[in-house]
């Protein structure tokens, strides 16, 4: 175990009751994992890229405190955005008092709000959108097919965007990932930037859908992956948010046991929800762990914890924690 740094004792010290104390049983349950030789599985909904979650989701990768991603379309391409365009973001703190003509004036001046925070149109997504046309159009020109994310990791790994770096690359998730080629799941990637781009080049006809791998292709290769990972040890989930990025690849098990008939399929080990949603609405955000137990997909000893705050808040204090800062 890490010898703990002044946050991770602030945490201990401090944090000993409600909400407060689920995230350090959390954390501590979060290491035990590692610790008996089991793989975690974290998932990003919401904005957590353009959060800057790459302050400390990154060490993770690097420090094999992760070993597979989930995330939104938008959270593989906002995080390559904040690494080469992060000038040019502008933080509006006084957003709750907007008109609506000054949400419009935003858009006049290519500024896409994100809550408090705008991001840059021409210096985030058009320096991007030149480079991954490149590499889309060279795959499709020698036949070759690719998921999102591997178009991502090629992008970076080429070096093309160092031109542009203007915060610590050590800060960005996605180039520790790529680094590492860490597994990433990018289900509905096609609701992002990067997705409603390249459906413009498919009806322009300079690219084909097929050149873009889809979201069938993503779940088999992911229960392929969690049928290799699962021969031995267990694998974690620690959900950040809901919604299609923690829906999807959790639903990985109930398919092979339930679809597949792989009845020795074991369940998720660990599951840990960041979620500000409310439970009675009907949506899955706001479902409490247990209920995963009526779908197959957790067991009735595995760890659960739901931590309802703010994910901005809580995770890169479980992230501090878990590294031992």
């Amino acid at each position: 175990m890490n010898t703990k740094g002044p946050i991770s004792q602030f945490v201990k010290e401090h944090y000993k009751h409600f909400n407060a104390a689920t995230l350090v049983d959390a954390a501590a349950a979060y290491e035990q994992q590692l610790e008996e030789g089991n793989k975690m599985m974290i998932t990003l909904a919401g904005a957590m890229s353009t959060a800057e979650l790459g302050k400390s989701l990154a060490e993770m990768i690097r420090q094999d405190k992760v070993q597979i991603i989930t995330c939104t379309g938008a959270n593989l391409e906002e995080d390559i955005m904040n690494l080469v365009a992060h000038s040019h973001y502008r933080r509006v703190p006084d957003y709750r008092d907007f008109t609506p003509q000054q949400e419009w004036d935003l858009l006049e001046q290519g500024l896409n709000r994100v809550t408090d925070t705008c991001i840059p149109e021409e210096e985030a997504f058009r320096r991007l959108q030149k480079h991954i046309y490149k590499i889309w159009k060279t795959a499709e020109e020698t036949g070759e097919r690719y998921l999102p994310h591997e178009y991502m990791y090629k992008m970076l790994l080429s070096g093309v965007l160092e031109q542009y770096y203007e915060i610590d690359p050590k800060d960005s998730w996605m180039l520790a990932a790529a680094e590492k080629n860490l597994p990433i799941v990018v289900p509905g990637w096609e609701d992002s930037t990067m997705g409603n781009i390249f459906a413009s080049y498919c009806l322009k006809g300079e690219l084909k859908p097929s050149t873009m791998k889809s979201g069938i292709e993503y779940m088999t290769w992911l229960a392929d992956w969690y049928t290799e990972n699962t021969k031995e040890n267990g694998i974690g989930f620690f959900q950040i948010g809901g919604g299609i990025a923690g829906d999807f690849p959790i639903c990985v098990v109930p398919m092979l046991y339930q679809d597949m008939e792989r009845t020795d399929t074991p369940f998720w080990s660990y599951f840990c929800q960041i979620s500000d949603s409310t439970t009675s609405y009907g949506s899955y955000s706001g479902a409490v762990p247990n209920e995963k137990i009526t779908w197959g997909k957790l067991d009735i000893n595995t760890p659960k914890f739901i931590v309802e705050s703010d994910a901005t808040i809580v995770a890169p204090l479980i992230f501090a924690y878990i590294l031992g800062w």
